[in-house]
């Protein structure tokens, strides 16, 4: 007789899988995905293909040597690889897109005890530390016609508001920038399907992306502009909004969206880098047990914790 196992209540079944949830991601990010190959040709498919390729690899390496149950087959290693190669530079060399996911899966994902367990988004925290590691093939921007160029929200920084993309390049994605980012509308489309799907709530993108317009208004900046620039889009919808290292509670994600948001304008605005995206999710990851500790309802009768 097999040992009964029981956990606290409540109990109920649910339909709904971690295989599912993240199927869902993989079929809101195909927008973005066909968006790349059609902006920065082919070699996005080679990038993404590795880096899913290594994700995968490394989760399996990691579980068969530890001899821990084989989870590959939850998909989420799919979804890291696809999320870091959106985060790259298409002319990314194909051995540091294989180290960033090495560093996603196994230090930032599975060192950490597996899906779940993990501290930070692994796509986002692996993408920082490319960002240390190799800074100048992470900010070799291509244009779609393979010339150099500088993002719009360098553009920015640097004062030259007359060589901006038009908002039309900025919504399709013609314009310099990381395979997944640049087609706000492939973006678009991925979280409505989400959002539908009940996968995400609007809670935390809402509220991120809100005030990064707000705050862009208040500060004289062209909000559509932020809106449209840099990882804001692909941050906001697919990065801030994952389950592991976001809160739980409604008003807990409200709080971690805003702080995102305004920490987001802070770097782009005052700080040295054009960027905040990235380091403002990873520090609400960081922050989110205590956010959820804050936010979390009581229940009628509960004794304070």
């Amino acid at each position: 007789m097999k040992k009964l196992i029981s956990s606290v209540s409540p109990h109920f079944h649910s339909p709904i899988t971690t295989q599912k949830i993240m199927l869902d991601v993989i079929i809101a990010l195909m927008p973005a995905a066909i968006a790349s190959v059609i902006i920065f040709g082919f070699r996005s498919l080679l990038v993404i293909g590795v880096c899913v390729a290594v994700c995968v690899f490394c989760e399996w390496g990691f579980e068969k040597i530890c001899k821990k149950e084989n989870t590959t087959s939850d998909l989420s290693a799919v979804v890291t690889g696809l999320l870091l190669a959106f985060n790259l530079p298409v002319s990314i060399p194909l051995w540091q897109a294989a180290f960033g996911s090495i560093v996603a899966i196994v230090v930032v994902k599975q060192i950490f005890g597996g899906i779940g367990q993990n501290f930070a988004n692994p796509a986002l925290t692996a993408r920082i530390v490319m960002m240390t590691a190799f800074s100048g093939s992470m900010t070799a921007w291509v244009f779609p016609d393979a010339s150099s160029t500088a993002t719009p929200l360098a553009l920015f920084a640097k004062g030259e508001l007359d060589s901006l993309p038009s908002l039309l390049d900025m919504f399709l994605g013609v314009r310099g920038g990381c395979l997944g980012e640049t087609c706000t509308l492939a973006l678009l489309l991925g979280g409505i399907y989400l959002l539908v799907k009940r996968v995400i709530s609007w809670h935390l993108p809402v509220a991120f992306l809100g005030t990064v317009a707000l705050m862009s208004l208040v500060c004289g900046q062209q909000p559509l502009y932020q809106l449209m620039s840099g990882g804001l889009m692909i941050g906001a919808i697919f990065m801030a909004t994952d389950y592991s290292t976001s809160p739980a509670t409604k008003w807990g994600k409200i709080i971690a969206g805003v702080f995102c948001g305004l920490i987001t304008v802070l770097i782009r605005f005052w700080g040295n880098f054009p960027e905040g995206v990235s380091f403002s999710i990873l520090l609400m990851n960081i922050l989110t047990p205590y956010i959820e500790k804050l936010t979390r309802a009581k229940a009628v009768g509960g004794a304070k914790r």
